[in-house]
């Protein structure tokens, strides 16, 4: 049994995913037990009628990647993916409004998302490879000002991604009171457990299979 697949959201993101790629990843999330299958939200239905009785979360993103949109279209896209079945929101903040000092704004936008999960959890992608570190520790007051669940990395959609040092720093800044995901280029089983030594309480990869394989392996080995 993976001991790392419990961390692990098991994503699909790409724009050409098809519903059989989609197929094939919520497959991988029943036999290894991720904690989440997280797509777009279009395919949350599908996702939903996969994962059925699984034990697996349905998480969505919102106002993926860019984090720009009206807060009231995020808002609806949130409320529709919860009504069609998602358990989890993965939303992007407002990356220009927070550059320009507008915190009212973002804790604004974060909150009607919030608002409109009705209670799951909602993840905040905070892009961290944009930011400086006071910026990364200003963002991570405001998502836990916004009534957020998780800080979360980066959409690994801009280049970057999770660094172990990065997620140190928003491990303290959170104290406790908001989880820490990491996100963007965690390829190996190696990266996996140093993002979680360093604090991570969940990992979005699009290598899940390939990470918990590796474990696999190297406990057959050891055996």
């Amino acid at each position: 049994m993976s001991e790392i697949a419990r961390f692990i959201d098991h994503t699909l993101l790409k724009p050409e995913a098809t519903p059989a790629d989609i197929s094939r990843l919520c497959e991988e999330a029943r036999d290894f037990g991720f904690a989440t299958v997280c797509v777009n939200s279009g395919y949350v239905p599908l996702v939903k009628e996969l994962l059925a009785d699984s034990g697996v979360g349905v998480c969505a993103v919102v106002g993926f990647p860019l984090g720009a949109s009206f807060s009231a279209v995020k808002a609806r896209e949130a409320e529709l993916a919860v009504n069609a079945g998602a358990t989890e929101l993965d939303m992007v903040m407002n990356i220009g409004r927070f550059k320009a000092g507008d915190d009212g704004f973002v804790v604004d936008d974060i909150r009607m998302v919030v608002a409109a999960g009705g209670g799951r959890v909602v993840k905040v992608i905070v892009e961290t490879g944009l930011l400086s570190d006071e910026e990364k520790v200003r963002a991570t007051e405001l998502v836990i000002a916004g009534g957020a669940s998780f800080v979360k990395t980066a959409t690994g959609f801009l280049g970057g991604g999770a660094t172990g040092q990065d997620v140190e720093l928003l491990v303290r800044v959170a104290r406790g009171r908001v989880g820490v995901k990491a996100a963007g280029g965690i390829r190996t089983l190696k990266q996996a457990k140093g993002l979680i030594a360093a604090g991570a309480t969940r990992l979005g990869t699009s290598a899940g299979r390939a990470i918990v394989m590796e474990e696999i392996n190297l406990t057959n080995k050891e055996e």
